[in-house]
């Protein structure tokens, strides 16, 4: 392990620091926004609009560097993003927020293509499984530390704003300085929104309705810790531990899905999830409870990501599999857009509980459609399954086609095993 993530540490460190930059700025919107007086709805747009350029970057990127190759994409995409998130303390206006989240989002989302494609070239069909886990590590503790890095300094002033602009910057440095030569960006064209809900329904709806989840969570849940009067380091806790029950949650549930019908295990991770925003509902806002209620809200998201892919992938051939990855993705996209929207309209309707609520309801209809979708087909066979890899919802096409690529080539490795097995055996 330790020979196979010395190839690609610089990507892993690059990774890490951007992360800790990226986490830092959206707990401070929520805080500074609150400082400044923004209304649920004006914070509910400003984070929208990091997931519309968050989707459009996507989408834009690969052609960048097509056209400009990976350097100058990765470059300038980081040098824009870093004066994004100086620019955020200068002008304090929703006018203002919402192009620079925007920009930034549309930044972000083009790094992760660039960064993916050199990590995917880096890998081999023996190592990409490990490589591809050590990243989501990378990203999640990156997300989890830039918490703790708030408590530092005081979100009235530009020193966290600035901190976090020196991060994104220095990410760069390992990155640009030591990585392998540029590898081609082959990004396969989405499946139509009409044929993959006629392929995989329960993976569309699912998918759409989990980015909400995500969108909300990231993006709303520093506005709901100011609402119900956390302090700062309360806040901060509170956000990480959204994010750090997917390190603890992941892999039991990954087990599970190699094992059982991976429509019951969103049906059960769904009303998990339910239940535990259900439970932060009536915490009255005591944040031991809430932490708890967090975890397990914020434990099953990742994994449910995961799921969807794999569920999605085990009704299709191989050759299919890429371009229903990238629906899923832009299908993600567009509920992580409309999630925040949905979810600043029942904070202003009914309080900041309103954050619980639409959460609750979220993952109750993901958890009552799996159970409907159980009645109308039939369980894919366990030798028909492939294999589960950790995918974060934040990844681009690039790291969600190479987690796929490599999930078929563990399923057919698996069964060429049995077969051997069997002749040997006689049976």
């Amino acid at each position: 392990m330790i020979s196979v993530l010395g190839s690609v540490w610089a990507l892993l460190l690059g990774t890490f620091l951007i992360m800790l930059g990226n986490g830092m700025q959206f707990t401070l919107i929520g805080l500074r926004g609150d400082i400044e007086g923004f209304s649920t709805g004006a914070l509910a747009i400003i984070t929208s609009g990091y997931y519309i350029g968050f989707l459009s970057g996507a989408r834009v990127t690969p052609a960048l560097i097509r056209r400009v190759g990976h350097v100058r994409v990765f470059a300038a995409l980081g040098s824009f993003m870093s004066a994004g998130l100086i620019a955020l303390p200068l002008a304090t206006e929703v006018w203002a927020w919402t192009p620079l989240r925007l920009l930034i989002g549309f930044c972000m989302s083009g790094v992760y293509v660039a960064a993916e494609s050199w990590l995917n070239h880096a890998a081999t069909n023996d190592t990409r499984g490990k490589i591809l886990s050590a990243y989501m590590i990378a990203q999640t503790l990156g997300v989890i530390g830039a918490q703790a890095l708030l408590t530092l300094g005081d979100a009235a002033t530009s020193a966290l704003f600035i901190a976090a602009s020196i991060l994104v910057s220095l990410s760069f440095g390992p990155i640009l300085l030591s990585v392998s030569p540029t590898p081609a960006v082959t990004v396969t064209r989405a499946m139509s929104l009409k044929e993959l809900f006629g392929h995989a329904p329960l993976g569309t709806v699912g998918t759409f309705l989990l980015g909400g989840i995500y969108a909300t969570q990231s993006g709303m849940g520093a506005v709901f810790g100011t609402q119900i009067g956390l302090s700062t380091p309360q806040i901060a806790l509170f956000v990480a531990m959204l994010f750090a029950g997917a390190l603890f949650l992941q892999y039991p549930i990954g087990w599970l899905s190699d094992i059982m019908d991976r429509r019951k295990l969103i049906f059960g991770a769904a009303a998990l999830g339910a239940a535990a925003c259900a439970f932060g509902l009536m915490t009255e806002g005591r944040s031991d409870m809430l932490l708890l209620a967090a975890f397990f809200a914020g434990g099953v998201t990742t994994p449910l990501y995961s799921l969807f892919l794999a569920y999605t992938n085990d009704d299709l051939p191989p050759d299919d599999m890429p371009a229903a990855s990238g629906g899923l993705v832009f299908v993600f996209g567009i509920g992580a857009i409309a999630g925040p929207l949905l979810c600043g309209w029942a904070m202003q309707m009914f309080g900041p509980q309103g954050f619980w609520v639409i959460l609750t309801g979220t993952f109750a209809g993901i958890s009552a459609y799996a159970l409907y979708r159980m009645t109308q087909r039939p369980r894919v066979k366990d030798q028909d399954t492939d294999s589960y890899l950790t995918v974060l919802p934040t990844t681009s096409l690039v790291a969600v086609e190479a987690a796929t690529s490599w999930a078929v080539e563990q399923a057919e490795g698996e069964q060429e095993g049995d077969h051997r097995e069997r002749v040997q055996t006689g049976l």
